[in-house]
């Protein structure tokens, strides 16, 4: 075959393989949806904008413009939430997900961890008596051990490092004051994690195991309960989070049912955690929501920004940035979520009324989107 008749073929080859690949690629994943918006909060600036849009394709959001310069078409789905405030879905930067809010301490051997803790501290097993030789599976002591932790935990797939810095509340034999583990062991932790691309939390709520863990680099400070001036200011140096879960303690108050040990512990913590962490807030730490649910019952989550505003005086959008751009920002998911955006995934969540005025309406939730997948919608769950 001459060159001059193959260039035609080669032509129609490539023209009909291109109009094969663009068929292929327009199917079902590629339906609209349409979420018309009566109010949309933009997170970022705190407006507020009305009638618009949302157009979700597949997963993620493809635009977001004023309704009326937006007409359905044929095959699109259309959700009116023309009476409702729409934003961007909600972020929990601190839960469990295997508790429950049994609180006899020796329930607790029922459960399973993978948090790095000292032997005897926080998070290790300090149940049983000496004979058992109990531990839990996180334990390890000196900086060879902690290394080796880190990276056996990323091995079975941990895609973050919890680290207990300081005592717990609702363990039992140590001092939420006390430090854990040693600045030079943090460091070694955060410097593992680091390198192999793990982001570290670190619980802590005494004062010098709260500064340790900033200065060895971790990401996030959980609870902080007795966070001071010197901690305050190296966690805004280096830009660490702040994660409050200040509703456990009034949930607990009216709820809980504590063993000795762990009562006078909460009691303790209640005294100083809301001024103390009011007092970082104030003094620009950077903040993310976090509830330490299951503690107490999932689906009471939001009553935490309820506690941000309406006791420690943080603005309605404040608050709502605490679990969306900033929980995110956390994360390494601020080019994916916590904002309303073209490119993020679909996750929106919508109200009645106006949280920027009363943010206890994110209490009650009437519908949610996740990644393009509608879960709740009228008020109701969606069950497959």
């Amino acid at each position: 075959m001459k060159l001059r008749n193959l260039i035609p073929l080669l032509c129609a080859v490539v023209l009909f393989c291109s109009q094969t690949t663009t068929k292929s690629q327009t199917p079902e994943n590629q339906k609209r949806t349409l979420i018309r918006a009566g109010h949309m909060i933009d997170v970022k600036t705190g407006k507020t904008l009305d009638a618009q849009t949302i157009i979700v394709v597949g997963r993620t959001i493809q635009s977001i413009a004023p309704s009326a310069s937006v007409a359905a078409g044929p095959g699109d789905a259309v959700i009116d939430l023309g009476s409702m405030t729409v934003l961007p879905g909600l972020i929990d930067a601190h839960t469990h997900l295997t508790m429950d809010t049994n609180f006899d301490p020796y329930h607790e051997l029922t459960m399973t961890d993978a948090r790095s803790a000292i032997t005897g501290g926080h998070c290790d097993d300090n149940l049983l008596p000496y004979k058992y030789h109990a531990t839990y599976g996180g334990v390890a002591d000196g900086i060879a051990e902690v290394q080796h932790k880190v990276r056996e935990n990323i091995k079975y797939g941990a895609d973050l490092i919890k680290v207990c810095a300081t005592g717990g509340v609702l363990s039992k034999g140590d001092d939420p004051q006390a430090s854990q583990f040693t600045l030079e062991e943090m460091q070694a932790i955060v410097a593992d994690a680091h390198r192999l691309g793990r982001k570290v939390a670190a619980h802590a709520h005494g004062g010098q195991g709260i500064l340790w863990a900033a200065e060895a680099g971790v990401d996030s400070i959980e609870h902080g309960t007795y966070i001071d001036d010197k901690a305050i200011a190296v966690m805004k140096e280096k830009g660490t989070y702040l994660v409050p879960t200040l509703y456990l303690e009034d949930w607990i108050q009216q709820n809980g049912h504590l063993p000795a040990f762990a009562q006078k512990k909460m009691e303790e913590v209640s005294l100083v955690a809301k001024k103390n962490i009011k007092h970082a807030m104030d003094s620009g730490v950077k903040i993310a929501m976090g509830t330490d649910a299951a503690v107490y019952p999932h689906g009471l989550n939001a009553h935490e920004l309820d506690v941000y505003v309406n006791q420690l005086g943080m603005t309605p959008i404040a608050a709502l940035q605490t679990a969306t751009v900033n929980a995110a920002d956390l994360m390494g998911w601020s080019a994916k979520t916590g904002s309303l955006e073209p490119g993020k995934w679909a996750d929106v969540i919508a109200v009645d009324g106006d949280p920027l005025k009363d943010i206890r309406l994110l209490q009650d939730v009437k519908f949610v989107m996740k990644a393009g997948r509608v879960y709740k919608q009228n008020g109701r769950g969606l069950v497959e």
